[in-house]
């Protein structure tokens, strides 16, 4: 049985094992062989200007100094408060893995992993790094599709990646029970790496490329000034500073609040078990790839000869230190653990035994239990922060081992060049706002740790926190109707449920519950008339003297006329498409601009920037949380409005496009005439607590014409059939305009010189090597989501960027890249989705016309009949 020393584990009281940093530098917790590194020795000097100014010397700090040292930046400086790698770094189990469910965050696990290979001969520090190859275990049914899922996923990246069957897992390790194992997904790259000796030789590097590391030098005040810099106080002296970065691990809030912000962290207690020498393990002739059992919710790994394994307990047994949260970390809290309690582990220890039958006459000889710092969804928060200028962040790392490689290199690209080198707004620490309380970060981060192994559903949700405070004027009306979704704090009906429909939350790989009443959903707005919450919408008002010069520079297309509406685009000075925004002139110099709920933040940091450096006098302000928005859609849209308001809703009088400030049954709305559905519809914009007043109005008046509710489900359906594109899927940082086929809305010719206008013009006349299509396939009762690979002549050539079933046609409906050559009406190719190749077809865009362009033809046609 698996003990502790000579002790029996089970029915003992355990004696607790309060581990504590020893004086300099404490050995690599679980004794790697990077231990013959000689700590570096802080340097003595002092500069009192910096480029830049890192405030944390774990591993991802010192990893941002490497890379920008690296780079060529001048004057970096790090400043650490005790000694490097003291915090959630010195302790970590030291895993680095290919896999991420999430597209980009491949990309930082990959420029790490190749980082940590090559680091050891630039450096000349041994970092102790071990590739054996890793396995994640399925032994559900379920689980298997998920692996599935994962490798449609997959093909379009550099990442090595398989799914295996039983024979080979047993082959690559021997010591597993293989009575419940049904498949593993198998990354031949992965493994681990001494977290401590991948500090020092990330130091040496830094030093060696120019950068000053200082410790200790712990940072006591950040004073912002006039111009955009810094000054950094220390016990050590004051510093002048270009720009800040947090990178303090679970020390990040405090550095926070010396400013005034709230960063939405916790830190997590987890832990792991190292044992002894165990013969079968000493026997084997080569490394065990790490295990990660995801039903039994832990991850193992070869110790030397014996072995490391740590599980992440329910959310119900896990340990938050709140009290770091409400109090502080303990000012000495830095190279020290914290009791063990192996009763909160012991199912998984149960688990694992079942699983790895040696650990049962394993001896443990150290326990674990460090503090890791969660954000309440588990992803870190990297980026340069809304609404204080030149402090940028790199905080909240649950996996800082695996990303610090690739983040170092991220966010020094994004400094260098002034654009981040491709797509990571899950990164985004904007995605959080003031909505964010301590209460919402604790109960998601316990969720978040809990479910940190459960199946990853696509459309997933997770409930824990919600709701929040920001809930729209519609949420009590409409909560007992609908599957409510997630959106930067809101709640926003993805679908509704008639009486007799289940209306449960069943996430699936295929089609499910919700399948049959988004159909029904559908056929309301295309035949009747719909109605959605959008209050979601980011929104912005701004103004003065500046104001359209400013989106004249900001914006791609030209500034509408007053009373006008049109869609821009912000781009990156590369010419990638950094934003999509709708912008209403709605008087003279005064604008309403409005973008997604997860963009919110992440374009008004954006724009605000640009008006600071700029010199604009301009007044922007953030109107989110103060306006509702009512969507109303469908070929009876404006006969129920117009009961109403005298104001004449006509086509002639109010042409598509326009925007109004007029009265509904005495209700003051800003209406724009424009729906994401593509049919006939307004969008209504009006103050928050008008929201239940105005949806009843609406919903009465809309009685004859058999008005109903409809979700952004429905709504994805609509725009997809409509070739409406979205941000976030089929343009971002890691498109540009044109290969995404918004020609349209680029007016390379207006005169003002536009962020990214020359870099456009560059790519138009190079040319472009892949175009966005639009593909129709026929699948059984899988339908695409985005991000599977494309198949021609078989090898991957592309992927999709999002896709639904399209109820008009009843097939499957999807947007892909593809290389020019493969782009042309009629092209055959494949999707893979499930593990299937299912054929497609190039078609001719929109699948169904707007109501806009179908209402043209008509007059036209009825002209031409004349």
């Amino acid at each position: 049985m698996f003990r502790l020393g000579a002790q029996l584990l089970r029915g003992l009281q355990l004696p607790s094992f309060p581990l504590r940093g020893t004086p300099g530098r404490p050995r690599s917790v679980s004794g790697r062989e990077g231990e013959e590194n000689t700590p570096l020795s802080a340097e003595t000097r002092w500069k009192d200007r910096a480029e830049t100014v890192i405030i944390g010397g774990g591993c991802v700090g010192v990893s941002l100094a490497y890379h920008l040292a690296k780079a060529g930046m001048k004057d970096v400086v790090l400043l650490e408060k005790s000694e490097l790698t003291a915090g959630s770094t010195w302790h970590a189990a030291g895993l680095t893995t290919y896999f991420h469910p999430g597209i980009n965050l491949k990309k930082i696990h990959y420029d790490s992993i190749k980082l940590y290979e090559k680091l050891e001969e630039e450096t000349g520090q041994v970092v102790g790094f071990h590739q054996p190859g890793s396995i994640r275990i399925a032994t559900t049914p379920v689980r298997v599709d998920e692996f599935k899922y994962q490798m449609t996923r997959t093909g379009w990246h550099a990442t090595e990646q398989y799914i295996i069957g039983p024979e080979k897992i047993q082959e690559l390790f021997p010591l597993l029970n293989m009575n419940k194992i049904l498949a593993g997904l198998y990354n031949p790259g992965d493994g681990h790496i001494d977290p401590y000796s991948l500090t020092m030789a990330l130091a040496a590097g830094a030093r060696k490329y120019g950068a000053l590391l200082k410790y200790p030098a712990p940072v006591t005040s950040l004073k912002p000034r006039s111009d955009g810099t810094w000054d950094v106080e220390t016990p050590q002296g004051s510093m002048r500073a270009n720009r800040i970065v947090n990178t303090a691990g679970f020390w990040a809030r405090e550095v926070g609040k010396m400013i005034g912000l709230e960063h939405p962290l916790i830190p997590v207690q987890h832990q792991y078990v190292v044992t002894s020498t165990i013969p079968e393990v000493k026997a084997l002739k080569r490394e065990l790839p790490v295990l990660r059992d995801l039903e039994g919710s832990y991850y193992l790994r070869q110790e030397r000869d014996g072995l490391l394994f740590g599980p992440y307990e329910s959310q119900e047994k896990m340990k938050l230190q709140d009290s770091w949260v409400t109090s502080g970390v303990p000012p000495a809290f830095g190279k020290e653990l914290f009791e063990s309690d192996l009763d909160r582990i012991m199912e998984h220890v149960e688990a694992a035994m079942d699983m790895v039958p040696v650990l049962k006459k394993a001896d443990i000889i150290n326990i674990v239990n460090g503090p890791i710092t969660y954000s309440p969804d588990i992803l870190p928060m990297v980026g340069p922060h809304q609404g204080v200028r030149n402090y940028w962040v790199a905080i909240g790392f649950g996996y800082g081992i695996i990303h610090a490689g690739g983040v170092g290199k991220y966010l020094s690209d994004w400094i260098l060049h002034g654009e981040p080198p491709f797509d990571l707004i899950e990164l985004d620490p904007n995605r959080y706002g003031k909505w964010t309380t301590t209460q919402y970060t604790e109960a998601k981060a316990r969720e978040s740790y809990g479910f940190n192994n459960i199946v990853g559903y696509p459309k997933e949700e997770r409930f824990a926190g919600r709701p929040t405070q920001r809930v729209s004027g519609f949420y009590k009306t409409l909560k007992s109707k609908c599957s409510m979704g997630f959106h930067a704090g809101w709640e926003q009906p993805h679908w509704f449920y008639k009486p007799g429909q289940d209306p449960e939350y069943r996430p699936s790989f295929r089609r499910t519950n919700w399948f049959e009443p988004v159909g029904s959903e559908y056929k309301q707005v295309m035949q009747k008339v719909g109605v959605i919450d959008l209050s979601p919408f980011g929104k912005f008002t701004i103004k003065g003297r500046d104001s359209i010069r400013l989106l004249d520079r900001l914006f791609a297309n030209v500034v509408p006329q007053v009373g006008f509406t049109n869609i821009s685009h912000m781009l990156t000075p590369k010419g990638r498409v950094y934003a999509e925004l709708t912008v209403s002139h709605q008087s003279p110099g005064e604008f309403l601009l409005i973008t997604g709920s997860g963009s919110e933040l992440h374009d008004l940091r954006w724009i605000e920037e640009e008006a600071v450096t700029g010199g604009y006098n301009v007044e922007i302000k953030n109107m989110t949380d103060e306006l509702g928005v009512l969507g109303v859609a469908g070929p009876h849209a404006r006969k129920v409005l117009q009961k109403l308001t005298s104001e004449d809703l006509s086509d002639g009088a109010f042409k598509f496009l326009q925007t109004k400030a007029l009265k509904l049954s005495g209700i003051p709305v800003t209406a724009i005439r424009i729906s994401y559905t593509g049919e006939l519809g307004w969008e209504l914009y009006h103050r928050q607590e008008d929201s239940s007043a105005l949806y009843d109005v609406i919903m009465n008046a809309g009685q004859e014409e058999e008005i109903d509710n409809f979700g952004t489900y429905a709504m994805n359906a609509l725009r997809l059939e409509k070739a409406f594109r979205a941000w976030g899927s089929e343009m971002n940082c890691d498109t540009n305009p044109l290969e995404a086929g918004l020609e349209y809305f680029v007016k390379l010719n207006k005169p003002a010189d536009f962020i990214g206008k020359q870099a456009l013009k560059q790519i138009k006349a190079k040319g472009l090597k892949r175009r966005l299509v639009c593909l129709t396939l026929a699948t059984d009762d899988v339908d695409p989501e985005g991000n599977e690979s494309i198949w021609y002549d078989g090898k991957v050539v592309g992927n999709t960027t999002s896709g639904s079933y399209s109820y008009s046609i009843r097939k499957s409906l999807a947007f892909a890249y593809v290389p020019v050559e493969l782009s042309k009406v009629g092209q055959q190719v494949e999707v893979e989705l499930l593990g299937k190749n299912y054929p497609a077809t190039v078609i001719q865009e929109p699948l169904v016309l707007t109501e806009p362009t179908r209402n043209r033809l008509q007059k036209k046609n009825g002209k031409d009949k004349i």
